[in-house]
């Protein structure tokens, strides 16, 4: 069996972090818990954590530290081995070891030299479980040796050709970084040109005049012991072509090498490496560093590839201007021919570099520590990669396995060592060596087997609390050796969990996926194995989640607005919440205007820096939550700015611009306005508009226009400022390119033609001195033009013309420059006077009692002396033919449009006689009218009586007044009545008509039913029909044998005396309780007040006959009318179906004059009914009688 244990964080003094770091390292079948109690109980055998790198470089002038720690229980002891053989440090002053270390310190820095303690070291860490030991570690002094003296001699080279400065450091421990300065220090500039190579010699592709100098100095700094070497300065002196020119010309032939030539150019060749191929070996995880320089006239560009292949992305780079391919991270399949290509305009050279990449040892499989029960299985496993493929070795506590003592529980099988049925001296610590020609691994791995019984290290009693809806994890760390079982139970005696509803982890982890309400409650862990047994609760609350109930909404607000977020939240009543807010994930600005209000967050005054996301996170102890929202801030735009004007002609213009700043609210379009400096200076008219797409616009001109322009930027929130306006740009002038519009010619007297038209604008003038010439004659009459020039105004009057005759109008404007155009003729007339003449053969038709149609002839169109406009009709009413009075005369007047000759009257009276006349109308006035025309309306039918009143009601009959119809638009013949009952249910009965003579004004309704309510329509009628009706209700009254029976009964003797009787009783007791309440006497009712201290009156007693005591506030309370009636003595009212109870308004009702029923017919009443179960009677004696009863 493989015991298993969670891990679990704990908090580990310092004195355990070893130990802790040892225990985190084992992937076995056993995890031991990284509890602090129970690590200091348990056995471990020794593990390295800390040791000095296998390649030790140090520092000569410093003491050596070489690090060894280890950790175990108990702690363990250290050794070292120098050279493989044991190096004694009791015997060397120099060396001494930290206490509870196995770290090495060798005192360099009093007298000692670093060069006697190189070597290879090797620790050995031991205790009773095993031993543990540390890599080769190999120990050399750091060497900065200076450089060689050496003459150099200057280099003198012609323009053009390469050069190759060497630098040869000396050899370093470990090897010197590079660098080529001037004598102030200052690197030297580095092109595609000069370059540094991986060697440190500085290349010249070709050398320049500006290469001469006399302080290129290589340096080497070794970073170990940080010092700086230098080389002597290198000179270099560069000879140009004029310079050799000259030179040849006094001391050299024509045949010297150093011939006139001038600089050619050349083609690419390799300066480094040379020949066409080369190879590389590289180890796998390095960098691989790949360098072509070359030269050439001009200089040449580097370019790389990989034949039969793609160089690697995402690891390959390019340094020293592309001379340098650099790949990183290599690994085997990086092994292949990489090309240098080197290039100008004459040709290329190319270098093939042949990289084999090696390896090595490297984990495929490190050995891991082994856990194990007695009497268990286990494997250790060593699995190494390299190339070549490296050799696997066993060691047994620092010893080959050969040689190890022997154990009968192990077997050795290649890279892997078999244990079975172990017991606890199996323990031990195991070392696999993995080794090939480029390196080794060493690998420490112990078997430690342990005896333990269950522990469970998680807190008693803990308590866990979840959200409702999501997992809960109760925890059961265990430990054990072997592994125990874990079983969980729910509640005190519940039964062991089982099924899908959980989830049991190897750790002993208790999983409920969906954490319901009805999980909550208490859980019991119970770890056993066969050592022993142990158990622990734990307890379970369930949490409601935690809901945005409404969450922020998106916002789009205008600059310096107002705008609230809301962020309501839902929660567990148990729980603490917190809500933050965040603008684009990051705390809110320290600033006032924003408000954090409880469910909310306010901005005031927005700006358009508020613009973000805006979060709302709600926290609690068990989950947080969160919902966003954008704000986003709109304004108008800002203005437009640098206006340009390109491409002035005479005519036209390009006006561009850049737009400003849309404030998150698109432009639609832009407005240009232009500013006349010339004429109206300050004044911004508008020009045109372009779509918000378009920044620039080509504009037309008019000549002499000073003009200006400006641009204004439109969104859906409005208008930006206008921008700054353009520069000014003055037009030449021009003859005018149109003339005057609306051009009219009214006459405003009969004898006078008034010619008015619009001046042009100033900028419409097209140059200095405007002027208008204004030209008529009469139409139809073979006149010549008459013409005048006035001045730039907009009137001119003609006297002495024709009453209103057509005229010929044009107007022409010109300026300093010239006419404008020939303008077009439009017709006037001079003016109008009063038409002369009436209509004639005015006739009426009447169509009906309220409309007639009039007609008339047109009058002759010389007569009208205007422009026609039409006719108007006068009419009034005389009087009304059935009343035969006279009243205020109302003209009404209608006018009829243009050369008609016909027109209703709408809206006229019945039965009345009309007058009527017809006059023309034209533009000066109205006239003469026709002779009064003189009609009838027949008689209609007449308006509804004036009112209707039901009076008297009996038994049977009711009495009916009206009044007449306030128009009776006719001779009246009769009234209609029609009458019908309604039942209690409000439907209606079978419909009664009669006829009554027109002159009646009243009339009594007999032989109709008894308390029944009717309903009366009334209208009158004339020979052409009957007008609209009236409705009114109205009841009969009760059965009068019933009200006599009443009354009589209430005047009998022996009903009054009854009557008296008992109000004389209920004085008596009513004076006895006073005088025996104000005696204070002893009495039972007193006695029994004493033993109850009960202010509340007490019930009669049956016993003894006396009467309980009453309270102040009843004793003088005067007896009210219709008192209660007991429930079981109540005297019903009669049962019929016809009473007018059910009406709602009782038996005490009377009529009033239109028949409504609002009083009382049988006395008045003197009080309202009272509530509760009071009778809704009248007060008759024989109701009051059943009150005393």
């Amino acid at each position: 069996m493989q015991p298993k244990i969670m891990m679990r964080k704990k908090s580990i003094s310092a004195s355990k972090a070893s130990l802790v770091l040892f225990l985190c390292q084992m992937i076995s079948a056993l995890d031991v818990p990284l509890d602090s109690k129970l690590l200091e109980e348990l056995s471990q055998p020794p593990t390295i954590t800390q040791q000095s790198p296998k390649d030790y470089i140090v520092d000569p002038r410093e003491n050596i530290v070489i690090q060894c720690e280890a950790k175990g229980k108990p702690p363990p002891s250290f050794s070292w081995t120098r050279n493989g053989t044991h190096f004694d440090i009791d015997k060397d002053a120099q060396v001494t070891m930290k206490p509870n270390s196995g770290t090495l310190v060798i005192n360099i820095m009093n007298g000692g030299k670093a060069e006697a303690y190189e070597g290879v070291y090797q620790c050995t860490a031991r205790n009773e479980r095993g031993a543990a030991i540390s890599n080769n570690i190999v120990i050399r002094p750091s060497r900065s040796p200076l450089w060689t003296k050496e003459r150099l001699e200057p280099n003198h080279v012609r323009e053009g050709d390469s050069l190759v400065l060497h630098c040869r450091p000396p050899v370093g421990l470990p090897p010197p970084i590079i660098f080529w300065m001037d004598n102030a220090f200052q690197r030297l500039p580095q092109s595609e040109r000069v370059s540094q190579g991986l060697n440190g010699d500085l290349y010249f592709s070709n050398v320049q005049p500006e290469d001469t100098r006399e302080d290129y100095i290589c340096y080497a700094r070794f970073n170990h012991t940080q010092t700086i070497q230098q080389k002597q300065p290198i000179s270099v002196k560069v000879y140009s072509m004029d310079s050799l020119n000259d030179t040849i010309a006094a001391n050299l032939s024509d045949t010297d090498i150093y011939g006139a030539k001038p600089v050619t150019e050349r083609q690419p060749v390799l300066l480094t490496p040379t020949g066409s191929t080369s190879t590389k070996v590289e180890l796998r995880g390095n960098v691989l560093l790949l360098e072509c320089i070359a030269a050439g006239v001009p200089t040449p560009v580097i370019r790389w590839i990989k034949e039969g292949g793609e160089l690697p992305a995402n690891r390959t780079f390019f340094e020293n201007f592309e001379k340098t391919l650099k790949i990183i991270d290599v690994s085997e399949a990086d092994s292949g021919n990489y090309k240098c290509i080197a290039r100008n305009i004459l040709g290329s050279a190319h270098h093939v570099i042949s990289v084999t990449v090696k390896a090595a040892p490297y984990w495929i499989t490190a050995p891991r520590n082994l856990v194990l029960s007695p009497g268990e299985d286990g494997t250790l496993i060593c699995r190494a990669n390299g190339n070549p493929k490296p050799n696997i070795s066993w060691l047994a506590n620092g010893v080959p396995i050969a040689i190890a003592p022997e154990d009968p529980s192990r077997k050795v099988d290649g890279d892997t060592i078999i244990f079975s049925h172990v017991q606890e001296r199996s323990s031990a610590v195991y070392q696999c060596n993995a080794s090939n020609e480029y390196g080794y691994l060493l690998a420490n791995a112990f078997v430690n087997v342990l005896a333990e019984p269950p522990r469970i290290l998680t807190t008693a009693n803990k308590l866990y609390q979840v959200i409702a809806d999501s997992p809960a994890l109760l925890d059961c760390a265990y430990f054990g050796s072997p592994k125990p079982e874990i079983e969980w139970f729910k509640g005190v005696k519940g039964s062991i969990l089982r099924g899908n509803e959980y989830i049991f982890h190897d750790n002993g982890t208790l999983e409920i996926p969906v954490a319901q309400k009805d999980s909550t409650g208490t859980y019991t862990c119970v770890a056993r194995n066969e050592l022993g047994k142990i158990q622990n609760e734990v307890h379970l609350e369930v949490k409601d989640a935690t809901m945005i109930i409404k969450q922020p909404e998106y916002k789009v607000i205008q600059r310096y607005g107002q705008v609230s977020f809301e962020c309501i939240i839902k929660h567990d009543s148990t729980l603490l919440p917190t809500i933050i807010w965040l603008k684009d994930n990051d705390a809110l600005p320290d600033d006032e205007r924003f408000l954090v209000g409880k469910d909310n967050l306010t901005i005031m005054n927005v700006t358009d820096k508020d613009d973000g996301t805006y979060t709302c996170i709600v926290n609690t102890t068990l989950d947080s939550v969160s919902a966003s929202a954008v704000l986003t801030v709109v304004a108008r735009p800002n203005p437009p700015f640098d206006l340009e004007l390109t491409g002035q002609l005479e005519r036209s213009v390009e006006l561009s611009w850049i737009p400003g700043d849309e404030n998150n609210s698109p432009i639609t379009n832009f407005v240009i306005e232009y500013e006349d400096g010339l004429h109206e200076p300050g004044v911004w008219h508008y020009q045109t508009e372009v779509p918000g797409t378009q920044t620039t616009v080509q504009l037309k001109l008019s000549p002499y226009v000073n003009y200006s322009f400006r641009v204004i930027a439109v969104n859906e929130i409005g208008r930006s400022q206008p921008s700054e306006p353009s520069e000014q740009y003055l037009t030449k002038s021009a003859n005018p390119d149109e003339n005057p519009s609306n051009v009219q010619g009214i006459g405003s007297e009969p004898d006078n033609l008034v010619i008015t038209w619009e001046s042009l604008k100033g900028f419409q003038s097209n140059g200095p001195g405007l002027q208008y010439k204004v030209s008529w004659r009469q139409k139809d009459v073979d006149d010549e033009w008459t013409s005048v020039i006035v001045a730039n105004v907009s009137k001119y009057i003609v006297s002495g013309t024709p009453t209103f005759v057509p005229y010929e109008i044009k107007v022409q404007a010109l300026n300093d420059l010239g006419y404008a155009p020939e303008p077009s003729e439009v017709i006037g007339h001079s003016g109008e006077d009063l038409p002369m003449v009436a209509p004639g053969n005015v006739q009426v038709h009447v169509i009906n009692s309220t409309l007639a149609k009039v007609h008339w002839d047109p009058v002759p169109l010389k007569t009208v002396r205007g422009h026609l406009q039409g006719y108007k009709v006068y009419y009034w009413k005389v009087q009304s033919l059935s009343r035969r009075s006279r009243r205020h005369v109302e003209k009404k007047i209608l006018t009829f449009r243009g050369n008609k000759t016909f027109g209703m009257l709408p809206g006229l009276e019945p039965y009345s006689s009309y007058k009527l006349n017809v006059r023309v109308v034209n533009g000066k006035g109205e006239g003469p009218a026709s002779p009064d025309k003189i009609f009838k309306t027949p008689e209609g039918v007449p308006s509804s009586p004036s009112f209707l009143k039901i009076t008297n009601p009996t038994l049977d009959s009711l009495t009916l007044e009206w009044g007449s119809p306030t128009h009776p638009n006719g001779v009246l013949i009769s009234y209609i009545l029609k009458f019908q009952p309604i039942n209690n249910t409000h439907e209606l009965g079978p419909l009664v008509e009669i006829r009554i003579p027109a002159n009646e004004s009243s009339m009594i309704l007999k032989n109709l039913n008894y308390s029944t309510r009717y309903k009366f329509y009334f209208n009158a009628q004339t020979s052409v029909g009957s007008g609209s009706q009236i409705t009114e209700e109205a009841v009969t009254i009760m059965d009068e044998a019933m009200a006599s029976r009443q009354v009589d009964i209430a005047t009998q003797g022996w009903f009054i005396g009854l009557m008296c009787a008992v109000a004389l009783l209920i004085l008596i007791l009513l004076i006895v309780c006073f005088i025996r309440r104000n005696k204070g006497g002893k009495y039972p009712v007193k006695e029994k007040e004493d033993a109850h201290a009960d202010p509340e009156i007490q019930p009669m007693k049956e016993d003894d006959g006396t009467f309980g005591e009453y309270s102040d506030t009843e004793d003088h309370k005067p007896l009210k009318k219709g008192s209660r009636t007991p429930s079981d003595r109540t005297v019903k009212k009669e049962d019929s179906d016809d009473s007018l109870v059910d009406y709602g308004e009782g038996v005490n009702g009377q009529f009033n004059e239109d028949g409504s029923f609002i009083g009382q017919y049988s006395g008045k009443k003197e009080k309202e009914p009272a509530e509760g179960n009071e009778s809704s009677e009248a007060p008759s004696p024989v109701n009051a009688m059943n009150s005393f009863v």
